[in-house]
């Protein structure tokens, strides 16, 4: 038996309670002690968001992964398509003539085209894929995701990719700087695409 007043144990029919005093006008009955308060809930961590420093040096570590992949697919088509035949055919001693020119910008826009290519897939495909980030960012601990924290699909990669198109039009790098001193650590084109850069915990 317990006293309704303090939890204390009574003995069977008791009249009143021996720690507290309380009186009882029966015989002591069952009580349930009293409850102890449970304790406040926890706050939920504050999210990490992955600064500009980090995310400059997994910008490198990402353009020298995409240089070394370009390279890889630009000398195999350029013998595919004959531009290697012709390439050798161009003698530095000789004034170039309107074919060499040609050929010149040929591989400059075979190199571009590529290069547009490999740089959307590879951050699309990797920042929607389980990693949540391009080979930099997870050697830097960092991880895209939605504003909700979760992860991005393929259409909001690209979009975030592509808007770095207007990042980059900002002067002074300034959209890209935007990561070191808004409130959530993002650049422009985060804004643009509603995405955070997150530390992983």
């Amino acid at each position: 038996m317990y006293c309704s007043k303090c939890g204390a144990q009574l003995a069977d029919g008791a009249m009143f309670c021996s720690a507290c005093g309380q009186a009882f006008s029966t015989g002591a009955t069952a009580a349930r002690p009293p409850i102890v308060d449970a304790p406040p809930t926890a706050y939920a961590p504050r999210a990490a968001y992955g600064g500009f420093w980090l995310r400059f040096v997994a910008f490198l570590i990402d353009n020298v992964v995409m240089a070394v992949a370009i390279v890889l697919i630009c000398i195999p088509l350029i013998f595919l398509t004959g531009l290697g035949a012709l390439i050798g055919e161009i003698h530095p001693e000789e004034e170039m003539n309107d074919a060499g020119f040609w050929l010149i910008m040929g591989v400059i826009f075979l190199f571009f085209t590529v290069g547009v290519g490999v740089t959307w897939l590879y951050h699309a495909l990797m920042e929607c894929s389980e990693w949540q980030a391009t080979v930099g960012k997870k050697a830097m601990g960092l991880v895209v995701t939605d504003t909700a924290g979760q992860r991005v699909s393929f259409g909001r990669a690209t979009g975030r990719h592509f808007a770095k198109i207007v990042t980059g039009m900002v002067p002074l790098a300034i959209g890209y700087i935007m990561a070191g001193f808004t409130e959530k650590k993002q650049a422009l084109h985060d804004m643009i695409a509603s995405c955070l850069v997150l530390r992983r915990s």
